[in-house]
């Protein structure tokens, strides 16, 4: 798992997929989820587009894409059960699945799990 100073993440798959959310410490900082709007699939995003909005009893948030492809499944639960953000945001509370177009140079240039710990712990 790989994560932006945005507090976006990324997981990437053994087929060449990559799931994308929210961290754990980006849904804290929201509050209680009360809307996810996921990107529809077949969208092209480029890394650092505006690709998903999440709105919560605090404020709505852009949500940025970490890696460029195109999105090849939103999560469906979302719409009727955004609180799964709060609950699971690096698991369950995934936005999307992307198919990589820049993979390997993309993810080198995130944040491993333990740079981003240190990154929050500086906040």
């Amino acid at each position: 798992m790989r994560f932006t100073k945005s507090h976006e993440w990324v997981e990437l798959h053994d087929d060449g997929a990559a799931t994308v959310g929210i961290t754990r410490y980006a849904a804290d900082q929201l509050g209680d989820v009360v809307f996810v709007e996921t990107p529809e699939v077949g969208k092209t995003v480029s890394k650092g587009d505006t690709f998903a909005v999440v709105e919560s009893v605090k404020a709505a948030s852009d949500v940025y894409s970490p890696v460029s492809g195109e999105v090849i499944e939103a999560n469906p639960e979302l719409s009727s059960q955004p609180e799964m953000v709060n609950a699971d945001a690096q698991g369950t509370g995934w936005f999307a699945r992307l198919r990589l177009s820049a993979a390997d140079a993309e993810l080198g240039e995130l944040m491993t799990p333990e740079d981003y710990d240190a990154y929050i712990a500086s906040l």
